[in-house]
């Protein structure tokens, strides 16, 4: 029976994510993992691939996604995926390869999804909720609710705007898809959702103008906290491998970095790979900063001194920023960094916010040759203790056990 502590005590919840790991997105999957198994729900992840082949059963073809995310190793895994065979029909090639070939990654992604084979053991599983993290996943989010169950659609920013962003680099046939044709794919996906749930504030006003007619939650995610300690010599940088934070690593490396002699940083995630190919000169340049993917990005984080977080694009919350901020380090910080939070985050004591790559360099230095922080004094600073108010696991599990009961509740009359 549920209890107060525990509201979704014997609730089953399918939660489904795409195949991502060394993100943003997989932090905020594992967030939600924890959050439901500690208000007392089974929960049910299910990876789904955008790539063709990745279906479920083929072990070998799974087996680098499952060394990247061991995390996940706590409970059964599922998977989703669509068969090579499935993008052979006349109609796939018509409706579906040919808008893609002009940059519709709209329509591909939602097609393969349509298309995706399940994991067996899930098939004939009731679900009490259906958690989906992105629009293009919808299709498997309705044919798991299988018109009972409410669906809880987490947003994650506007997509249509990370996809036309993508599109500025990729050599597509014209004409090119347009974000507003994207950006309709997207609204129409997420009108089945029974609930939409927003990662910050900016994102929740534009979705809640976009789409009127549907209920919203705003809920900042729970990332899963860094360590606090014990400290060490290092200054860390941060980043996985997507367009706005290659641009933000070459910004630094070309901006700032000239600007701070004597630092060393330790660059780490796997967007060495990106910058390589983006900027060769400034990544033969700073080879040696670059650690490229670690296996435990908390060792990083507790062996630190100060971490940068040298943001210039991107939209919606940076997964980055809260895991910095979850660290109680010293930060130096784009204002672009520290964007879908609020204004008492850019006034917390120990975080430097800058404007320029001349004021990041010289806050760099300064804060360099400044005595490190011990493991206490990172547990108790201003960062820590924000994030531990809004951004933490028990706070997003208080809210989210809240809004998930109240659609099971209200799913159970339907």
């Amino acid at each position: 029976m549920a209890c107060a502590q525990r509201p979704l005590l014997g609730r089953r919840v399918a939660l489904i994510h795409p195949a991502w790991h060394s993100c943003g997105t997989y932090r905020v999957v594992l967030g939600q993992i924890a959050a439901y198994r500690a208000l007392g729900a089974e929960v049910f992840p299910i990876a789904v691939s955008s790539d063709p082949g990745f279906v479920p059963g083929r072990n070998w073809i799974w087996k680098s996604f499952n060394q990247a995310t061991p995390e996940l190793d706590g409970g059964a895994r599922y998977y989703g995926g669509a068969p090579f065979h499935a993008m052979l029909s006349p109609r796939f090639l018509r409706d579906v390869l040919w808008p893609y070939l002009h940059g519709d990654q709209a329509v591909v992604r939602l097609a393969m999804a349509e298309r995706a084979r399940l994991s067996r053991a899930i098939e004939g599983v009731t679900f009490d909720l259906v958690h989906c993290n992105h629009f293009f996943l919808m299709p498997i989010a309705r044919r798991l609710a299988r018109g009972a169950a409410p669906i809880l659609l987490d947003t994650h920013d506007l997509q249509a705007r990370q996809f036309a962003l993508i599109n500025e680099t990729m050599p597509w046939l014209s004409p090119r898809a347009s974000y507003e044709s994207m950006l309709a794919q997207e609204l129409e996906a997420m009108r089945g959702a029974d609930l939409l749930l927003h990662l910050n504030a900016q994102e929740a006003e534009d979705f809640r103008a976009l789409v009127p007619e549907n209920a919203h939650a705003l809920l900042y995610p729970a990332t899963p906290e860094a360590p606090t300690g014990p400290g060490g010599p290092d200054i860390i940088l941060v980043a996985s491998n997507n367009t706005a934070n290659v641009e933000s690593v070459v910004w630094f490396l070309r901006e700032v970095a000239p600007k701070a002699p004597g630092v060393t940083v330790k660059i780490v995630g796997n967007v060495d790979a990106g910058v390589r190919s983006k900027a060769p000169e400034q990544y033969a340049a700073y080879k040696d900063w670059f650690l490229g993917r670690v296996e435990d990005p908390g060792v990083v984080y507790a062996n630190a001194r100060l971490a940068l977080l040298p943001t210039i694009s991107g939209t919606g919350l940076s997964i980055k920023t809260v895991e910095a901020l979850s660290s109680g380090l010293p930060l130096i910080a784009t204002r672009q960094a520290m964007r879908g939070l609020d204004e008492a985050a850019s006034r917390l004591s120990g975080v430097v916010i800058v404007d320029s790559a001349q004021e990041f360099a010289d806050a760099l230095s300064r804060t360099a040759a400044s005595a490190p922080l011990d493991e206490a004094g990172r547990r108790g600073s201003p960062a820590r203790r924000y994030y531990e108010s809004r951004l933490s696991l028990a706070a997003y599990k208080a809210s989210l056990g809240v809004l998930a009961a109240a659609l099971i509740s209200a799913g159970s009359g339907k």
